[in-house]
């Protein structure tokens, strides 16, 4: 009986030791680095937070015997405290995975640091092409768009449909600059004028000598080459003034649901843009964003939806590797194709640019919407290996030639 006892007493010690090993393990940290109060915060903001925290759940909470924890900072739109944000993060919180950075000064900055500390960086809402040339690493992950895909795609239809001269309103930092050469260089390549441009201050809310401008250079095309709540005024502002009226068409080389939903189909109907998701494309994304929308009562951006589907990507990749380890993680990542509802047969390349399908569509007339967010049109699916810039084209240095 007494080596019976002792025997149930030692099992149990090694259970309970166990289970007290296992919570001592620290947390894996993951942590978005977000625009939560300015321009861009509908676009990532606390949705992007919300989509890393339903991935995790989804995946189960808990990785290698570690629990999984979402962090979330606020950068401002200030590209030296995403620096500092970043470098907190790793250095002194223990995050072993950035997502989403939101804009492309901020990213770029955040981009360096992750860089340096051999740290997993993942873009979702920032779009400059540089993330993926001059600015690449061995960890770092383009996810979602680019000003590359961006320009080929809108660019392309609007130069073939006629809309062959273009004036652009850029704004003045580095993915407004990328996206007005990028939309330039299609424009030309196809055979269109580029007649002018002038550029902005990041976040104004005065766009009118800007647009008068465009509207003196009788271009048939006003390139925006910004984003968010600048896009939003921007669009608004030419209705208000009659360009559009006028015979001009507003051309957003970067727009999101949820900027349409800001200025109204009255105003945005007939809008040609380019989206790497959209929550009405089918069965998959209808059921995704229907779980985001009872959590925010909005439906996901394709930078949100992005984050879900990275977090996830990610978070199999470690499971599958055995380690947080940068090197071992990101070639599971890489050698692993990423279907679910945001990609299908996704690749993400030795530049790090996630090469998946993207969307041309045509926003909706007021009398052709059945309700708030049915907002799209699909023209056209652009393959990836046509939308996003080839590898014989990049210029990041890891990319052999």
């Amino acid at each position: 009986m007494k080596n019976i006892l002792s025997g149930i007493f030692a099992a149990a010690f090694a259970l309970s030791a166990s289970a007290a090993q296992a919570q001592e393990k620290p947390p894996l940290k993951i942590g978005g680095i977000l625009d939560m109060s300015s321009l861009y915060a509908d676009i990532t903001g606390p949705g992007s937070e919300t989509a890393a925290k339903m991935a995790v759940e989804d995946f189960g909470g808990e990785v290698l015997g570690r629990k999984i924890q979402v962090l979330a900072a606020d950068h401002l739109n200030k590209a030296d405290l995403s620096a500092n944000i970043a470098r907190d993060m790793i250095d002194n919180q223990g995050v072993e995975m950035i997502y989403d950075v939101a804009a492309s000064a901020t990213a770029l900055a955040a981009g360096e640091i992750a860089k340096a500390r051999n740290k997993i960086i993942m873009f979702n809402g920032p779009g400059s092409i540089r993330l993926t040339n001059e600015a690449c690493g061995p960890y770092t992950i383009h996810y979602v768009f680019d000003t590359f895909g961006q320009a080929n795609v809108t660019g392309l239809a609007a130069v073939k449909s006629g809309l062959d001269t273009w004036f652009f309103l850029t704004a003045d930092y580095a993915f407004g600059q990328d996206l007005e050469k990028d939309t330039s260089a299609v424009v030309t390549k196809t055979g269109g004028k580029v007649l002018g441009s002038v550029r902005h201050p990041l976040n104004t809310s005065d766009f009118s000598s800007f647009l008068l401008q465009a509207q003196a250079s009788k271009a048939k095309v006003i390139g925006l080459a910004n984003a968010g709540g600048d896009t939003v005024n921007a669009i608004k502002q030419a209705a208000e003034f009659g360009i559009t009226k006028g015979g001009q068409k507003v051309s957003p080389l970067l727009a999101f649901v949820s900027d349409i939903d800001s200025i109204g189909l009255e105003t945005a109907q007939g809008l040609l843009l380019a989206e790497a998701f959209y929550w009405d494309l089918n069965d998959e994304t209808r059921a995704f964003s229907k779980r985001f929308m009872e959590r925010t009562k909005r439906v996901p951006t394709s930078a949100q939806a992005g984050v879900y589907s990275s977090v996830m990507h990610y978070l199999k990749a470690v499971k599958a590797a055995g380690t947080t380890d940068s090197a071992a993680v990101i070639k599971v990542m890489k050698e692993t194709p990423i279907n679910d509802f945001f990609a299908h047969n996704g690749k993400i390349r030795e530049d790090g640019r996630m090469i998946h399908d993207m969307y041309l569509f045509e926003v909706k007339k007021p009398s052709e919407s059945k309700g708030r967010w049915d907002d799209y049109k699909l023209l056209a699916t652009v393959p990836g290996s046509e939308a996003f810039q080839s590898l014989e084209q990049s210029r990041c240095p890891l990319v052999k030639k």
